[in-house]
């Protein structure tokens, strides 16, 4: 298999690019700029900001770099962050989510390429779901939030392409991602289960799905392989660990995952404190919107990745922690 691979310096890429390597498989990364992290065995392809790749001076590098490609896994994108200082953010999320994704699935239909994988956002779903009745691949939903908004549209306009070119499309919605060099709030999570200190996080009873690192690769290497995966064209994935927990459930696993590698007595131990106390002081003190996640419930479906292309996690929760705490 002879692919190209956007975002191969990020957190998904890297760990990607890993498993990739481990089957006979040639991989062309574009990248901002060139980079001393990816292995030799990747051929590195400098194209500068996503945003720019339309422009035609890149054209007919690009082109080049296609020449016996046969997929295109899209990873790379303006990535949604809590205090976005953007004058337009929506116009800034277009710009790379939306039409860089369709610039780069054009170019790959007219040049021969057979699949095109997208690698998109459970906020095309939305921000939560009510208890037992999670997120499916079919839901019909426009987001407000401007980052699941591009990455909307982006969809959009790569089911229409598949539709008028012919070349396979599969995207994939995660959830919150986790696993070793994790960043953001699930980093400060584990930094604080680590400290000897109370935590008022002991009595939250909602419900989330996650998809340990380890799992969305392994998920996102089977739709890149058109041998393995026949099925998965022109079709649209849910995926997670199949394993949905509280914020306390999760919370006590990461405290069990560190209880590993430090004695016991030196890390934080949970408090039930109410969630609507929580949450009030959270929105006194404008933390409303991590409030929103810690507390929200938000599940997916998941089942259509496990019946139609057989699809099962590689690791458990329990395991991709223990990893995480072990490559601290």
């Amino acid at each position: 298999m002879h692919l190209i691979l956007t975002g191969a310096t990020g957190f998904v890429g890297k760990s990607l690019i890993k498993l990739l390597l481990s089957e006979p498989c040639r991989i062309n990364a574009f990248l901002r700029q060139s980079s001393s992290e990816l292995p030799l065995a990747v051929k590195q392809v400098v194209v500068g900001d996503l945003a720019e790749l339309a422009l035609d001076e890149f054209s007919s590098v690009l082109r080049e770099e296609f020449n016996g490609i046969d997929v295109v896994v899209h990873t790379a994108a303006r990535v949604h962050v809590m205090n976005d200082d953007a004058s337009d953010p929506l116009a800034e999320f277009r710009k790379v989510n939306r039409d860089a994704t369709l610039f780069l699935a054009r170019l790959a239909s007219e040049l021969g390429v057979k699949r095109f994988v997208f690698l998109s956002s459970v906020k095309v779903n939305g921000e939560m779901t009510r208890p037992n009745h999670p997120f499916t691949p079919d839901d019909t939903h426009v987001p407000d939030d401007p980052y699941g908004l591009s990455k909307y549209e982006a969809e959009q306009g790569l089911l229409a392409l598949a539709k008028e070119t012919g070349m396979e499309v599969v995207i994939i919605r995660p959830p919150l991602v986790y696993g070793p060099g994790v960043k953001a709030n699930f980093a400060s999570m584990m930094k604080w289960m680590g400290k000897p200190i109370p935590l008022p996080f002991g009595a939250v009873y909602n419900i989330r799905s996650l998809v340990a690192l380890d799992n969305l690769v392994s998920f996102i290497s089977l739709c890149a392989d058109r041998e393995k995966s026949p099925q998965a064209a022109n079709q649209v994935f849910l995926i997670s660990d199949g394993q949905d927990v509280s914020t306390t459930q999760l919370l006590r696993k990461a405290g069990q995952a560190v209880n590993h590698k430090q004695p016991l007595g030196v890390n934080a131990w949970l408090v039930p404190v109410p969630v609507p106390i929580i949450t009030f002081f959270a929105k006194v003190f404008g933390k409303g919107a991590i409030a929103n996640r810690l507390f929200g419930s938000l599940q997916v479906d998941s089942s259509k990745a496990r019946d139609l292309l057989g699809w099962q996690p590689v690791v458990t929760m329990d395991e991709q922690l223990a990893k995480m705490v072990k490559d601290t």
